[in-house]
C-alpha cells in the first residue's frame, strides 16, 4: 500500500482489502498506536475461529478493523470521530450533549462501515 497525495478532504491512504495483513498493514501506517490492540484482537479472533471450527470471529476482526481504518484514513472524519469519542466520554460534559456525541460516534461507525459493503 501507498501513500497518495491527499488534498484537504481526501484519504490518507486507499482503503486496502480486508485481510489481516492489509488492515495491519494500514493500521501501522495510519494509527501505530492502535497496533498492538489490533495484534491482540486478531490473536483472539484466531484462537476463537479455531475453538469454533468458524470463519466468523476472524471475518469480525475484518469488519471491525476495516472500519477502523475507513475512519482513520479521512483526516476529518477521524479527527470528528474522535472529538465525539472524549465529549462522550467526558464525566463533565452536558449529558445531552454527551448522548449526541455518542450518537455522532455510532453514525460513524456506521457509515464507515456501509461504506465496506459498497
Amino acid at each position: 500500500m501507498s501513500s497518495q497525495p491527499t488534498e484537504n478532504d481526501g484519504p490518507i491512504i486507499p482503503m486496502p482489502s480486508l485481510t489481516p495483513d492489509a488492515l495491519r498493514e494500514a493500521v501501522a501506517h495510519i494509527v501505530p498506536s492502535r497496533l498492538p490492540e489490533l495484534n491482540r484482537h486478531l490473536a483472539r479472533a484466531a484462537t476463537n475461529a479455531q475453538r469454533t471450527s468458524s470463519l466468523g470471529p476472524v471475518r469480525a476482526f475484518t469488519l471491525h478493523w476495516g472500519a477502523i481504518v475507513n475512519i482513520e484514513r479521512w483526516p476529518q472524519r477521524a479527527a470528528r470521530f474522535h472529538a465525539c469519542q472524549e465529549r462522550a466520554a467526558d464525566p463533565l460534559a452536558d449529558p445531552e450533549e454527551a448522548r449526541s456525541a455518542a450518537a455522532e460516534v455510532g453514525r460513524i461507525l456506521r457509515v464507515a462501515s456501509e461504506e465496506l459493503e459498497s
